[in-house]
């Protein structure tokens, strides 16, 4: 990285100070991020950390098959994939608790739902205040209320999910010509790491597997929305709009370049080899200053079509075993490679 790594002191007294040192000195903008898009480890990072860790810390496995397909659902396979890991868990708690066929079978397991009102207060504090949702804020809503017990789980299991990361998710290597499209990248243009991932788990990966020498800097969940950080680089580097280009996987990394007048080259999930086997091609169209328009077009049209946008559970012919079971395969052969002796329903 051009820019020295932040300390854990410095990420709770001043996260947003990188951004502010932010230097121009190509005359392009990249953005990525990373989960889902630089590696294939969101299935892993959803399905064998962030829901597991909610259902034992909510003690949520009695309903484990309803808990893991409305999460998954948020987390992996709609519009809000990418979404931050505590919005994803306000939708999927919100979701759960207005299902019918769920409240019957909490009733019948003697299961209750976690109060989604102290993850809702919190949200608002956060985009009240324009603070990154992550734990060095949620730390600081504590503080303001420090009896509110579910707030201190609340913490305790985003701490647990950073926690296991480096065990899991954090094994899995980028994909095949990430590295050398990254090195394409950086002779022409400014590269930032965008991503909702707390700022020491990015580095660790990017430092681990060889490509933080390519970026400039790396910003993670403390130092605001995606937006944000594409916001302040392309205000500092007075980048021009079609000079600055935003790769993810995601509907949020979309609106977060759009927002900014930049522009999108999707890794779409289960085609995101793909997407990086055709990049060198498409970068050379990009620094040529042809991307804007017909081509990019193109290609919002097709990312469009990958991500859904209704939930299973709403459509007529909804039948949740068989939903639950078209991720089996998935979940799985996940559980099989990093966790064999964890915790996993098969129907």
């Amino acid at each position: 990285m051009a820019l020295p790594r932040l300390t854990d002191q410095q990420i709770k007294e001043d996260p947003e100070q990188q951004l502010r040192n932010f230097k121009r000195t190509k005359d392009f903008l990249v953005a990525i991020d990373t989960d889902g898009c630089i590696t294939d480890n969101m299935n892993g990072k959803q399905m064998l950390i962030f829901h597991p860790q909610f259902m034992e810390f909510y003690g949520l496995w009695k309903i484990e098959s309803f808990f893991r397909e409305v999460a998954e659902y948020y987390n992996l396979f709609s519009i809000n994939r990418g979404c931050n890991r505590f919005i994803a868990i306000q939708l999927t708690l919100k979701a759960l608790a207005g299902r019918e066929d769920v409240k019957k079978v909490l009733s019948e397991r003697h299961v209750e739902l976690p109060d989604i009102k102290p993850i809702d207060n919190y949200i608002d504090y956060a985009k009240e205040n324009n603070l990154g949702l992550g734990n060095p804020s949620l730390e600081e809503f504590i503080n303001k209320n420090p009896t509110s017990l579910p707030l201190y789980k609340l913490l305790g299991w985003s701490e647990a999910v950073n926690r296991t990361f480096p065990h899991i998710s954090a094994k899995i290597p980028p994909f095949k010509n990430v590295k050398e499209s990254l090195k394409l990248m950086s002779e022409y243009a400014d590269i930032m790491v965008v991503s909702k991932t707390p700022y020491q788990d990015l580095v660790n990966y990017w430092e681990n597997q060889g490509i933080a020498k390519y970026v400039y800097i790396i910003a993670g969940q403390e130092m605001g929305s995606k937006e944000h950080h594409i916001e302040v680089a392309k205000k500092v580097g007075k980048y021009e709009d079609d000079h600055v280009l935003m790769i993810g996987d995601g509907k949020g990394d979309l609106k977060a370049v759009k927002k900014n007048k930049g522009l999108f080259y999707p890794t779409s999930p289960g085609k995101e080899q793909e997407a990086w086997d055709k990049f060198p091609e498409v970068f050379k169209i990009f620094i040529q200053q042809k991307y804007k328009g017909e081509f990019e077009e193109k290609l919002l049209a097709d990312f469009d079509k990958v991500l859904l946008k209704t939930p299973p559970w709403e459509k007529s012919d909804y039948d949740h075993v068989k939903s639950y079971r078209e991720k089996q395969k998935i979940r799985k052969a996940l559980y099989d490679k990093f966790n064999p002796g964890g915790r996993l329903l098969l129907l």
